[in-house]
């Protein structure tokens, strides 16, 4: 861990309830929160947009969106956040098959044919020295609103930005899945 979280008396109230509020639903304070923390106002936002993503409406299946972020952590070489997402893949449903084939996901009968278009579509976002391509917008139209595409593409950047500020400081995975 390259910034290690502050102690505890050092973060405002309303911080330190949210870090009580982890350790009893969780097990244990989640560490990039307690690092984003040591910006207050960023790791408001970053909660506010985590929380948008998450809201029973998204046009996106809970599924999904929790194997997107996997996959793309996997990309990044975020242990945190595969650990975390993981863990939120399996609490929505999605099976451990899923997840040892995430990153094979064209030679997998695991996913469908919708869901194998919008890993591949998170994967050529994440892959910088990729293009999406007119036949793989095409691909995805066929499955998904132009609403859910801008959803979809709003997951992508914002699990991007999350697991680059991850891996870039080496927080660690915490435990929270054991699925390999």
């Amino acid at each position: 861990m390259r910034i290690s979280p502050k102690p505890d008396k050092d973060y405002p109230f309303y911080l330190r309830l949210l870090y009580r509020f982890q350790e009893k639903s969780r097990g244990q304070k989640i560490i990039p929160t307690q690092v984003w923390g040591r910006s207050p106002i960023l790791l408001r936002r970053f909660l506010s947009m985590f929380r948008a993503f998450e809201r029973k409406s998204s046009p996106l299946d809970p599924v999904l969106r929790a194997l997107i972020t996997v996959r793309v952590s996997q990309i990044n070489h975020c242990a945190f956040c595969i650990d975390f997402n993981a863990m939120r893949v399996l609490e929505q449903k999605g099976s451990t098959g899923m997840l040892e084939e995430l990153s094979e996901i064209e030679k997998s009968s695991q996913f469908s044919e919708a869901e194998k278009a919008a890993l591949g579509y998170a994967e050529t976002i994440t892959y910088s020295d990729r293009d999406v391509s007119e036949q793989q917008m095409t691909d995805l139209k066929s499955y998904y609103s132009d609403d859910a595409i801008v959803e979809l593409t709003g997951l992508i950047a914002f699990q991007n930005m999350s697991s680059k500020f991850n891996a870039a400081l080496d927080l660690p995975s915490q435990g929270f899945c054991e699925w390999k």
